[in-house]
């Protein structure tokens, strides 16, 4: 795996992260034991990112980070968690510095810590992105020491593009995937030129890029792709990458041919996110050790050719993008 420096931030981070959504829940069954495995073998493998959000589990993932990581002592990675999903209703009136500060609060201790290394705004509504009072707010927590620094996780490339006008956002999180093409043609320019880190979600497009789901794949009740299908929890975005399923499917056949022989999808699809320098870490989960190690293991691949990138883009471009392109 590559280092690279986390925008304007002081931490050294990985290119491949840990995302650790799988392991606090809404993924079907994950035991814990299962999901401290999944941690210790990314940690093993040398990764510096985690990536976690106060309402993964209503904590869970939270307190097995801290958990792990005191048991493991040594230097830290870096920990990045999120905060503004557990409104309800989740609104823009919600995002007050008391609320916020409430979240932080709780979020330091899951997660063992005086000082969060970075929290995010995680998917606010539209609205957010037009009160500076929010931002006023996270400057106010950071001088106050209880942050080091905050970004913004998103949903749309609009607001991407919004939130880093804020000059305390140091950074974004964004869905980036052979699925997800758009946040390259702009965005992506916008944040370099700006020194934003950038935190690609999603990069499996909910294990479609894996190539081992099939249309007799059984998710469990409690699988956000099982209950998410349409957008009933959560934006639709964050399931399948808001691509319909049987799309999805047709989709990842065509790019099965281009996996190189004896190579995964899900190892192809993590390499052609990290051909973009744009991108500082990519965050796939993993339900156990062994998917861990193949994520770090991703980062090492040859960089994938001209043609293999501009087959991608014709695929995405034939089949994807009239689902998902402006929509995100």
């Amino acid at each position: 795996m590559k280092h690279h420096a986390f925008g304007r931030m002081p931490f050294t981070v990985t290119n491949v992260g840990f995302g650790a959504w799988q392991i606090g829940g809404s993924w079907g069954d994950i035991s814990e034991a299962d999901g401290r495995a999944a941690l210790n073998a990314a940690l093993d493998a040398g990764m510096t990112f985690i990536d976690t959000a106060d309402v993964y589990g209503d904590g869970r993932s939270e307190k097995i980070i801290a958990d792990v990581l005191k048991a493991r002592g040594g230097k830290r990675p870096m920990v990045a968690t999120k905060a503004g999903r557990r409104l309800n209703p989740h609104i823009a009136e919600g995002y007050s510095k008391a609320n916020l500060e409430g979240f932080i609060d709780r979020s330091l201790k899951n997660l063992s810590v005086d000082s969060l290394d970075l929290v995010q705004l995680h998917c606010p509504p539209r609205e957010v992105f037009y009160q500076p009072e929010v931002f006023d707010g996270l400057d106010a927590l950071q001088t106050a020491g209880k942050i080091k620094g905050y970004g913004v996780s998103v949903e749309k490339v609009e607001d991407g593009l919004k939130a880093i006008e804020y000059p305390g956002v140091v950074s974004i999180q964004i869905i980036y995937n052979i699925f997800r093409q758009r946040p390259d043609h702009l965005f992506f320019a916008e944040a370099r030129r700006r020194n934003v880190a950038i935190i690609a979600r999603v990069p499996l497009a909910s294990g479609l890029l894996s190539g081992k789901i099939t249309r007799e794949t059984h998710f469990a009740s409690d699988d956000h792709r099982n209950f998410n299908r349409h957008g009933e929890a959560f934006d639709v975005g964050e399931t399948f990458a808001g691509v319909p399923f049987e799309v999805g499917l047709q989709a990842v056949e065509e790019v099965r041919k281009l996996v190189p022989a004896g190579g995964t999808m899900a190892a192809f699809a993590l390499r052609w996110i990290l051909m973009s320098d744009a991108v500082t870490v990519v965050i796939p989960g993993a339900r156990n050790g062994e998917q861990a190690k193949a994520n770090a293991a991703a980062a090492d691949l040859a960089p994938l050719s001209a043609d293999v990138m501009a087959a991608t883009r014709e695929i995405y471009a034939r089949l994807i993008a009239p689902h998902v392109h402006q929509r995100w």
